[in-house]
């Protein structure tokens, strides 16, 4: 141990829930505050229900992690709880309808920003969720004099899991729901959650596909038909999973340090 070890300044918590008030008091003013959201929800039959959770909170921390020599950042509890209404006839799914989790997200961070954090970033782990929380970023900055972002971790990262240098561990839809993408990353964080990986064959590969439009398209019926997960998962790895995650983190914690050093009012 180096001799000015026992003088050495501690790293400030990361984590909102295990700051007192005090100290959240006194590093909201300056502090990045990340909220990540999630969904609880059904995920094929080989992939956990806190899917979205589980990545979305390993992505956002890591991500504050790598970004805390440049900002002060600190990760509030993920909210496990998403708009996934189009997933409940599976059963296992916890959903609120859109104007719920509209108010319930606004409702969460008008509650930090009155705790004093003046720099919220929203991140996203739930397609179902993307829209909704980039209303909120939008209608509350109307309302406050603060800074909010709203983003899906995958649209950070986008640019960077489409180079040419990243394109082979991509695998499948991008990022898609309980397919290769999902289903790596789960692999590399929480393998003892992931059962018998299904697999699809080309016609079935087909039907579950869906064409590049210049207009959103929902189907009645889509989820069921493709029996609850995109692409075809049974290629999934552990070594994939951790690609994607290297590649996604830079990229997120890249996105926290461009939008805390932006000017408040």
């Amino acid at each position: 141990m180096p001799e000015d070890a026992d003088n050495a300044p501690e790293t400030p918590r990361l984590l909102l829930h295990e700051l007192n008030r005090g100290e959240a008091a006194a590093r909201a003013a300056d502090a990045l505050l990340v909220l990540p959201v999630g969904a609880t929800e059904q995920h094929g039959p080989h992939l956990p229900l806190g899917t979205d959770v589980l990545i979305v909170e390993a992505i956002a921390r890591e991500a504050a992690r790598q970004a805390r020599p440049d900002l002060d950042a600190i990760v509030a509890p993920t909210l496990p709880f998403g708009s996934s209404h189009h997933h409940l006839p599976f059963g296992g799914t916890i959903s609120l309808a859109t104007d719920r989790y509209y108010a319930a997200l606004a409702d969460m961070v008008e509650s930090l920003i009155t705790s004093g954090f003046r720099r919220l970033f929203i991140l996203n782990g739930h397609g179902g969720n993307h829209e909704v929380v980039q209303l909120v970023a939008r209608d509350l900055v109307l309302r406050y004099p603060v800074n909010i972002a709203a983003a899906s971790y995958w649209d950070l990262a986008r640019e960077v899991l489409a180079s040419s240098a990243s394109r082979d561990v991509l695998g499948g839809r991008f990022p898609g729901h309980a397919g290769d993408f999902e289903t790596s990353v789960i692999l590399a964080l929480r393998p003892d959650l992931v059962g018998p990986l299904p697999r699809r064959d080309a016609d079935a590969l087909a039907r579950a596909g869906t064409p590049a439009t210049p207009f959103r398209a929902e189907r009645h019926g889509f989820w069921r038909q493709i029996d609850g997960h995109t692409d075809s998962p049974h290629a999934a790895t552990t070594e994939r999973g951790q690609q994607l995650l290297d590649l996604i983190i830079p990229a997120v914690a890249s996105a926290f340090r461009q939008f805390a050093a932006m000017p408040l009012e």
